[in-house]
């Protein structure tokens, strides 16, 4: 039977992926947090379909608060992000924080997200960290990211997991039915009343990184094609300088024939021509075909999670 529950001033969002040993602690911790700046609030807990023992793990926090810890179960895993997403869905606090579940960003930080969001009035507050304790594949891989989004994007191209948002602005993330979905990047189209904190990072307690370079490079490459033009803009620029140096080349050609009377080797320049002319052609219809299978997974409307289980509020 379902019961009234009063909303919280807070829903704090947690992507669950392998985690098992630092969930009881990430707990515990959010509550004292909490607790102790006298804030409302609720838990979310989403597991991205985790091979380890995170699902029992939560059932298990979940006895232990009912009314405030909710914990979500997806069909598959579909990615830090679009568990993000999911989370946000069913958050019905005033205010979203997410936080990863690798006890990296202490909750106790949690405070600074807020002290910032009130002195600045902003609609999202970024924890940046002061000093990273990632692994050099995954600090490589960030920047690469950031370093994309200030050139490509016009943005600060700071920014990280652990944020403060209106749930407003985290609602209108809901509006985006694709597969793959890039938070940080979706915020900077609906706001630009983005402040950052700085906040503690520690290293990781228990257990290693999934992320890797390929993941890191998939990434990298969706990021592009999905929200940026860049590729195809490269194939006109490219197109354009080819067919120059071609016109060029073969100016260069008709003047020794004229001036100097020097035979033109027409195999040779043939040969030449054909397989660099070849070699644009199949590149540009690379990222065509690369554009097209994303059109292509849109126009599916794919959904961004799908849940398999949700015990919240109502199941008790």
């Amino acid at each position: 039977m379902a019961m009234n529950k009063e909303k919280p001033e807070y829903s704090i969002v947690v992507p669950v992926y392998n985690s098992c040993e630092s969930l009881g602690e990430l707990s515990g911790r959010i509550r004292q947090t909490m607790e102790g700046i006298n804030k409302s609030y609720e838990v979310i807990f989403v597991d991205d379909d985790s091979a380890d023992s995170s699902w029992s793990i939560l059932e298990t926090i979940r006895k232990t608060d009912p009314e405030r810890i909710i914990a979500i179960r997806l069909a598959r895993n579909f990615g830090q992000h679009n568990a993000t997403i999911c989370g946000i869905a069913q958050a019905s606090g005033a205010y979203i924080i997410t936080i990863d579940d690798d006890l990296q960003n202490p909750p106790e930080e949690i405070a600074k997200l807020i002290d910032g969001m009130r002195q600045s009035e902003a609609d999202l507050v970024y924890g940046i960290y002061r000093k990273k304790h990632h692994s050099m594949v995954r600090n490589m891989g960030s920047g690469a990211v950031k370093g994309w989004s200030r050139r490509v994007f016009s943005t600060k191209g700071d920014g990280s997991s652990f944020r403060l948002m209106k749930a407003s602005l985290g609602k209108n993330l809901l509006n985006h039915q694709i597969n793959f979905i890039y938070i940080d990047e979706l915020f900077n189209w609906y706001t630009s009343h983005i402040t950052f904190v700085p906040v503690d990072h520690q290293k990781r307690p228990y257990q290693q990184s999934t992320y890797t370079s390929h993941s890191l490079f998939s990434l990298l490459s969706n990021l592009i094609i999905y929200y940026t033009t860049m590729p195809l803009k490269m194939m006109v620029y490219g197109g354009f300088i080819s067919a120059l140096l071609s016109f060029i080349t073969g100016i260069f050609f008709i003047y020794r024939k004229l001036v100097h009377g020097t035979p033109i080797q027409g195999f040779t320049a043939l040969i030449v021509t054909i397989l660099f002319s070849t070699s644009i052609i199949l590149l540009s219809l690379g990222v065509i075909g690369e554009y097209m299978s994303r059109i292509y997974m849109v126009q599916n409307r794919k959904p961004p999670f799908a849940i398999k289980t949700v015990l919240n509020h109502e199941v008790l």
